[in-house]
C-alpha cells in the first residue's frame, strides 16, 4: 500500500499547475467530495414571437412543406457575410439607402453586397422581414456587377426580386446589360431588350438601354441590326450619344458602309432631339477624309458642315477660338465635287474655305482651279467664269508665273472642254455672255477666257470662228492677244494641216516682240508632223533648244515615230542621240507598230 502511494504522489506531482480543477482517479474507497460553485440563475428575459408565416418573409421558404432548391450562384441572398443580425436591424430602407450611396462613392462594393444580404435576413423593429424595394435591390445588382459577377448570375439575382414581390425596372436591367457589353453577348441583348418592350412601363428600355445595346453591335460589325435599333432609338425621342455615334463611324468605315453612315447621320438630322449632333473637331477631319477618299459626296458635304458649327461655335466664345479647315483637305472635297457633280458638296467647301481664311488672304490658285474644274463639270459655264473673274482678280498680275496660271491648255483645259461639249452651239452662247458682260456698266474683260473660246474652237475644227474670236480680242474687247492667244490660233491652224499659215502666226507674234514659250515651239513642231515634214520639225526644235527651251519627252516620241512611219533613220538617229543628251528613254514602239502594220484589205489570202 505503501508503494502504491509512492507512485500516486510522483505521478500526481507531473501534472501541470493549472487553475482550472482536475479531477483525477483515485484508488480510495470512498469518493472525494469538493464543493463546487453554482451557476448564477440568469435573469428572465422577454422573447417575441417569430414572424407570421403569412407575412412572406424569405426565411420561411426554408419550411419542409414549401422546399426550395438551394441557388448554385455565388452570390445568392443565403450567404449572411460577415455582418451580423444587431449590425443589420439598425437601419431601415431610407437610411440603408443613404449608407449604400456613401458605400458606393467610396467604392465599397463587397460591404454593400454582404450588408445587403445580411439585411435582407432580418427583422424590422415591427418584427417583420425587411422588404426591400427596387431602388435598394439595384444598389445590390450594381454592387454584384462592380465585384465582377457574371451575367448569368445578374439574371438570377433578377429573378430572385420575385420573391420580395418586386419587379424589375429599367435601371435593373440596365445593369444586367452593362454585364452583357463587357462579356459581349449581343445575342442575349437583343433578347433582354426585346422583354424590355414587352413587359410595361415601369422597364421600358431608355436611351442608355439602347445605347449599350447599339454599341455592342457596332462593335461585333452587325451594322444591319445596329441600325434597327437607332431608329427605334430616334422614334423613341431618345437622344443617340456621342459614343454610340463614333461607334458606328468606326464600324462603317472599316466595312466600307460608308452609305449606312450618311442614313444615320440623315436620320439624326430629322429629329430635335439629334439635329445639334456634331462630332469632335477631329473626328470631323476623319470623316471628311475618308469620305474624299471614298468619293462620297453626301459623306464629305457632312463632315464640312460638323466643321462648319465648330467654326462657328469657336468665333461666338469669350475668347474666340479660331479654328481653320486645311486647305489642302478642301481642295480635294472641291475636286470631289467636281467628279461626283455634286454642287451642294462644292458651295458647302468654298464657304468653309472662305470662313476659314477670314479674308485675310486670298484662296491659292490650286483652289480656284478647283472650283472652275467642278463648276465646269457641272457644265455651270456662267458661274465658271466668274470663278475665272475673281481668280484673275487676286493672280493676275503675278507676272511670269501668271502664264501658266491662265494657261488654257493645261489649268484652265477642264474649262476649255466644257465649252466645247456641245459645239458651236455652247462656244457661241459663252462668246455671246462675255460680249454682253464687256458692255454692262462694270465691265468684264478677259482674254484668259476668250482663249478658251479660241482653243474650243480649235477642238471642235472650227477654224472660221477661231479667228473670229481672236481678232474680237483688240477689236470687239480692246485687250491684246497674249502668248497663249497665239497658240490657241497656232493649234487650231495645225489640226487642218495649214502649216505655212501656223508657221506666220509664229512669225508675227515674234516679230510683235513676244517671247514664245515651250508651248509654241512644240505647237509648231506637230503642225509639220502633220505634213510628215520630219526635216522642218527637227529644224524647229533645233531653234527652240537654241531659244533655252528643252523638248518634251513626248515630242521627242512623236518625231521618232514619224522617222520610222517615212523611214528616214538619219533624222532617227538624231532624235535618238538629242534623247540620250536630255536623259530621255523613249522606250520601242512595239505595240503601235504592230497596230500600224496591221492589213485591213478584205481580200482572203
Amino acid at each position: 500500500m505503501a508503494s502504491q502511494m509512492a507512485i500516486l504522489f510522483r505521478t500526481r506531482s507531473l501534472l501541470p499547475k493549472t487553475t482550472t480543477t482536475i479531477k483525477s482517479i483515485t484508488t480510495f474507497p470512498f469518493l472525494s467530495q469538493e464543493p463546487q460553485l453554482v451557476d448564477p440563475t440568469p435573469a428572465p428575459t422577454h422573447t417575441s414571437l417569430p414572424p407570421n408565416p403569412a407575412s412572406g418573409s424569405p426565411l420561411y421558404n426554408e419550411n419542409w412543406r414549401s422546399p426550395i432548391p438551394p441557388s448554385t450562384s455565388s452570390h445568392a441572398l443565403t450567404t449572411l457575410g460577415s455582418y451580423n443580425r444587431t449590425t443589420s436591424d439598425t437601419y431601415d430602407p431610407h437610411a440603408l439607402l443613404d449608407l449604400f450611396g456613401d458605400w458606393m462613392a467610396s467604392q465599397r462594393w463587397h460591404d454593400v453586397k454582404q450588408l445587403f444580404e445580411a439585411w435582407v435576413r432580418s427583422l424590422d423593429k415591427t418584427g417583420k422581414p425587411n422588404k426591400p424595394d427596387v431602388n435598394l435591390f439595384n444598389h445590390y445588382l450594381r454592387a454584384n456587377l462592380m465585384i465582377g459577377a457574371s451575367v448569368d448570375e445578374l439574371l438570377d439575382l433578377v429573378s430572385q426580386m420575385d420573391h420580395f414581390n418586386i419587379s424589375p425596372n429599367t435601371a435593373s436591367f440596365n445593369l444586367v446589360l452593362k454585364a452583357m457589353y463587357q462579356a459581349n453577348e449581343t445575342v442575349a441583348a437583343q433578347k433582354l431588350l426585346q422583354r424590355m418592350l414587352e413587359t410595361g412601363k415601369e422597364s421600358l428600355p431608355d436611351d442608355e438601354s439602347y445605347d449599350l445595346v447599339i454599341g455592342m453591335l457596332f462593335n461585333t460589325y452587325e451594322i444591319d441590326a445596329a441600325f434597327k435599333y437607332i431608329d427605334l432609338t430616334l422614334k423613341s425621342g431618345y437622344m443617340l450619344s456621342m459614343k454610340v455615334f463614333m461607334d458606328s463611324v468606326k464600324s462603317c468605315v472599316n466595312k466600307g458602309r460608308l452609305d449606312t453612315l450618311v442614313t444615320i447621320i440623315e436620320r439624326c438630322r430629322t429629329t430635335d432631339q439629334n439635329k445639334a449632333l456634331c462630332p469632335s473637331w477631329n473626328s470631323c477631319n476623319f470623316i471628311t477624309e475618308i469620305a474624299i477618299q471614298e468619293d462620297n459626296s453626301k459623306l464629305a458635304f457632312y463632315g464640312l458642315e460638323f466643321m462648319a458649327r465648330w467654326i462657328v461655335k469657336g468665333e461666338r466664345a469669350r475668347p474666340p477660338i479660331l479654328l481653320s479647315v486645311d486647305e489642302g483637305l478642301v481642295l480635294s472635297a472641291i475636286l470631289t465635287a467636281g467628279r461626283t457633280y455634286d454642287s451642294e458638296l462644292l458651295g458647302a467647301a468654298w464657304a468653309v474655305l472662305i470662313r476659314s481664311l477670314r479674308k485675310k488672304k486670298a484662296p491659292n490658285p490650286e483652289s480656284y482651279l478647283g472650283k472652275i474644274h467642278a463648276l465646269a463639270s457641272l457644265g455651270n459655264l456662267q458661274k465658271a467664269f466668274g470663278t475665272l473673274n475673281e481668280y484673275e482678280s487676286a493672280y493676275g498680275d503675278a507676272g511670269q508665273e501668271a502664264e501658266e496660271l491662265f494657261c488654257p491648255f493645261t489649268s484652265l483645259h477642264p474649262l476649255v472642254v466644257a465649252c466645247s461639249k456641245k459645239g458651236f452651239e455652247t462656244l457661241d452662247n459663252v462668246y455671246f455672255q462675255l460680249e454682253n458682260l464687256n458692255r454692262g456698266e462694270n465691265p468684264y474683260k478677259s482674254v484668259a477666257a476668250l482663249n478658251c473660246v479660241i482653243l474650243g474652237c480649235a477642238n471642235v475644227w472650227d477654224l472660221d470662228r477661231a479667228y473670229q474670236t481672236f481678232e474680237s480680242i483688240g477689236s470687239t474687247f480692246g485687250l491684246t492677244p497674249d502668248i497663249h492667244s497665239y497658240n490657241g490660233l497656232m493649234y487650231a491652224f495645225g489640226k487642218l494641216k495649214k502649216t505655212h499659215e501656223a508657221s506666220r502666226v509664229f512669225e508675227h507674234l515674234v516679230s510683235l516682240g513676244l517671247k514664245p514659250n515651250a508651248k509654241s515651239y512644240s505647237l509648231l513642231v506637230d503642225a509639220h508632223l502633220i505634213n510628215r515634214d520630219v526635216k522642218s520639225a527637227l529644224a524647229v526644235i533645233n531653234d527652240m533648244t537654241a531659244a533655252g527651251f528643252e523638248p518634251s519627252k513626248e515630242t521627242l516620241k512623236k518625231v521618232r515615230r514619224r522617222c520610222l512611219r517615212e523611214m528616214d533613220y538619219e533624222s532617227d538617229d538624231r532624235v535618238e542621240s538629242l534623247a540620250r543628251s536630255l536623259n530621255y528613254r523613249l522606250g520601242s514602239e512595239g505595240r503601235r507598230d504592230m497596230l500600224f502594220n496591221l492589213d485591213y484589205s478584205m481580200e482572203y489570202p
